[in-house]
């Protein structure tokens, strides 16, 4: 980012804004630019994503801060000659207050971005992501250099416990226990994994933080190291991700080549590496052990533990495995500190969690909030609630191993525990909106479709468990359902928590579980009086009215 510039446009670059045609419009921009001679003055910069997926393709202009979104590449020329030339705010393309209509310019005041605390997301959508000087003027390395000058291993684990940072990828195991583990298991040689598999229906987190800011993670991964004892880690990224993987590839040399990976970092006794492998898009892969084996050529099957990656992981020595927002946090946690950090969340999970908010909400994309927020303050006062004068239904956290909570259920508090006690889990952050419009029944058939089909079918529970489940839910939605199917489905879906091989297959039940709690008359409706209340189901009555 060139800071002579007068001013500058940010234009994000991620997948989503890339798709809707973000790239055509960063170009017109510069071409309507050059066509005035200004393009000295001011600088076009391709960022990573903001968040707001839904109103791309979406671009600010500094120092004014003004947020333009769904642009195209015509809008380009009027937002050159009306705000860069004049100064005058182009209202039609700013966004606008669902309830009253009014035009908001500025991005802090747009409720979307009010609602947030970034510290995952801090510099997604500010800095140019191929560019490590970018990352550099924002503080980044500032806590590997801390940490490579003031502390040792035994003082990092040790931050990184106090802070309360819990992994992110679903489990909410302590990060720092977890590397204390590591780094007390015996062994010459250790590793650290950045698992990027991410493979829930509806989830992006992973996939953005990997294309907007991937020097945070490398950093986090390298402190990591640092903190058991390891020269060596790998990002384990799925093939589908091509943005994500080029961007973090670029990143790795740049950090190489600036003496921040590789030998003697920042001229200390410490040497760190790193690599990339990819996965081919199995969801097991997800779970550490199948993971690991995945990383090493051997079929991507769940392994059985004890012994644990901490003692045994990849080629046998202790692994460390966390997943992108967990390692993303890390160097704010060092570089801050433990107290800074847990004071943000609350008293068991401290500081924020990311969430890929989508389905019936107005303002979908991605959102950081404090641990302890509501689904309510996600859902209306960051997406804007449930579009169409439409009812909410349920929400759905966790991906395919997560759970549907009811409507009356808006104001659960976002934690590991109470989403667990509500039926749910925190999963690595998906958060799918349903309105009245969606079947329960449909939409847990839906799931437990997608575990049957990605069941490695190593254990029998998951492997029949899932199909049984699953042509239960084709009779019942083919108008064959009886109310003993429900029963057996509530059998399977216990039995299958408790005899899986792998935390993927003990979840795959949820979904299924929790409508069935929550939503049984809807189920009965489709086996006794053969209705589908919403009409999804096609072999079934309809049970709404024409208008």
């Amino acid at each position: 980012m060139d800071i002579k510039a007068r001013s500058h446009i940010l234009v994000c670059a991620g997948a989503g804004c890339v798709a809707s045609g973000s790239l055509e419009v960063s170009a017109a921009l510069q071409s309507a630019l050059e066509a005035k001679g200004l393009d000295k003055e001011v600088q076009v910069i391709e960022t990573g994503c903001l968040g707001p997926c839904a109103a791309g393709p979406v671009a600010v202009v500094y120092p004014d801060g003004v947020f333009y979104q769904n642009l195209k590449p015509e809008d380009a020329a009027v937002i050159v000659e009306e705000h860069i030339l004049k100064g005058r705010i182009v209202e039609r393309l700013v966004h606008k207050e669902h309830a009253t209509s009014q035009a908001v310019p500025a991005l802090n005041q747009i409720d979307f971005f009010k609602g947030q605390e970034r510290i995952v997301l801090r510099n997604c959508g500010v800095i140019d992501p191929l560019k490590i000087d970018d990352y550099i003027a924002r503080d980044g390395y500032q806590a590997l250099a801390k940490v490579l000058t003031e502390m040792t291993p035994e003082q990092v684990t040790d931050t990184v416990k106090k802070s309360g940072l819990r992994g992110r990828g679903g489990a909410g195991f302590p990060t720092g226990l977890k590397w204390e583990f590591t780094r007390k298991a015996q062994g010459e040689r250790k590793y650290v994994l950045c698992n990027a598999d991410e493979g829930d229906p509806g989830a992006f987190m992973d996939r953005d933080m990997l294309e907007s800011d991937p020097f945070a993670v490398i950093e986090g991964i390298t402190l990591g190291g640092f903190a058991i004892g390891a020269h060596q880690g790998f990002f384990y990224i799925r093939a589908e991700y091509p943005m994500a993987i080029k961007r973090v590839q670029t990143a790795i040399n740049l950090a190489r080549k600036a003496g921040l990976l590789g030998e003697n970092i920042l001229g200390s006794a410490f040497s760190f590496d790193l690599e990339i492998r990819l996965g081919a898009g199995a969801f097991v892969c997800g779970e550490e052990t199948s993971l690991i084996n995945s990383i090493q050529g051997e079929r991507g099957e769940p392994r059985i533990r004890p012994p644990y990656p901490t003692q045994e992981g990849l080629w046998g020595h202790p692994t460390v495995i966390n997943n992108v927002e967990t390692l993303a946090n890390v160097p704010a946690v060092l570089f801050y500190g433990a107290d800074w950090f847990r004071q943000i969340g609350t008293a068991k999970s401290g500081g924020t969690k990311v969430f890929a908010l989508a389905g019936k909400v107005r303002h979908t994309g991605l959102v950081e909030v404090p641990m302890g927020s509501t689904l309510r303050e996600i859902i209306f006062n960051i997406g804007g609630g449930v579009p169409g004068n439409k009812q909410l239904k349920a929400v759905q956290t966790g991906g395919p191993a997560g759970g549907c909570i009811p409507a009356d259920a808006i104001d659960t508090v976002v934690d590991y525990e109470t989403l667990t006690k509500a039926g749910s889990i925190m999963g690595s952050g998906g958060m799918i909106v349903m309105d009245e419009d969606d079947c329960m029944v449909d939409i847990a058939r839906y799931y437990i479709g997608f575990n049957q089909d990605e069941s490695c079918g190593k254990c029998t529970p998951c492997r029949e468990g899932t199909m049984r489940m699953l042509e239960i839910f084709d009779r019942i939605v083919g108008g064959e359902g009886t109310l003993e199917d429900l029963n057996l489905l509530e059998r399977l879906g216990n039995l299958l928590k408790k005899a899986a091989l792998c935390g993927l297959g003990r979840a795959a039940p949820n979904p299924v579980l929790s409508t069935l709690k929550n939503f049984r008359k809807e189920y009965e409706a489709h086996v006794i009086d053969k209705v589908c209340p919403t009409g999804k189901c096609p072999g079934l009555k309809s049970g709404k009215s024409n208008p």
